[in-house]
């Protein structure tokens, strides 16, 4: 698995930051839905990720036409860095 790069500023918490891949200048942002307000933004990717009672949303910075398979790798890594190993990924929001 790669190594990517997270940008938090001071004002975010550590689950709300942008993952950075550097060899496909793609960015990820990462949205805490119990503490950020997430609202999407017409053409990019979104999923979704529930980890016990925390749920994370995740939407590209940026997409043109990126692998899929890249944007899961960089959002599973960005979880085991939270610590969030039981973390599944979803295409649209569980209810």
């Amino acid at each position: 698995m790669s190594n990517y790069l997270i940008s938090i500023s001071k004002a975010e918490k550590p689950a709300s930051g942008t993952i950075h891949d550097t060899k496909s200048k793609l960015k990820v942002k990462a949205f805490d839905l119990l503490r950020s307000k997430f609202t999407p933004n017409k053409g990019e990717l979104r999923f979704f990720v529930t980890a016990g009672k925390k749920t994370l949303a995740f939407e590209t910075e940026g997409y043109k036409k990126h692998r899929q398979v890249l944007i899961l790798q960089m959002i599973s890594w960005y979880c085991i860095y939270l610590g969030l190993l039981e973390a599944q990924i979803h295409s649209t929001l569980p209810i």
